[in-house]
């Protein structure tokens, strides 16, 4: 059992946001995630955290229902090209970060492309799921929020 106090990933108030991925190979995808990203081994293991930035990434194997998700089965991606969910990554400079990602392994599905209020590309990690890497071009500051 790991207790609160052996790392940084329970929040002393308040919470924390992290992104849960179903993978094949905890060691594989940990390793992707640790090598492209740059992240920080917060546990390993199953379920294996890692803080990438601002953020964490739980790493486990998939499996059947359990008492509190009692018809639920994770399992990773089924189909290649059909996703409802994916990573979400906003850089300074989208084709620093494209270069110096694909040095490091990152398979990307196209280079960065100009959509006017962003620049983007998506590429791929072990399991298949989709990331986006993105650079705002400041067409957003005119939008209000709040």
């Amino acid at each position: 059992m790991i207790r609160r106090e052996e790392y940084e990933y329970t929040p002393k108030e308040g919470f924390i946001l992290a992104h849960f991925l179903t993978v094949a190979n905890v060691k594989r995808s940990a390793d992707f995630y640790l090598h492209i990203f740059g992240g920080k081994l917060i546990r390993s293991g199953e379920p294996t955290i890692i803080q990438i930035a601002n953020s964490w990434i739980v790493l486990n194997v998939g499996g059947g229902p359990t008492d509190d998700k009692p018809s639920i089965t994770l399992h990773t991606p089924q189909n290649p090209n059909e996703f409802s969910s994916f990573l979400n990554i906003r850089v300074a400079d989208i084709w620093r970060s494209y270069n110096e990602w694909q040095r490091r392994g990152a398979r990307f599905i196209t280079e960065p492309k100009d959509h006017g209020l962003e620049i983007r590309c998506y590429m791929h990690d072990p399991d298949g799921y989709i990331i986006e890497v993105g650079q705002t071009t400041g067409g957003l500051k005119d939008i209000k929020t709040g």
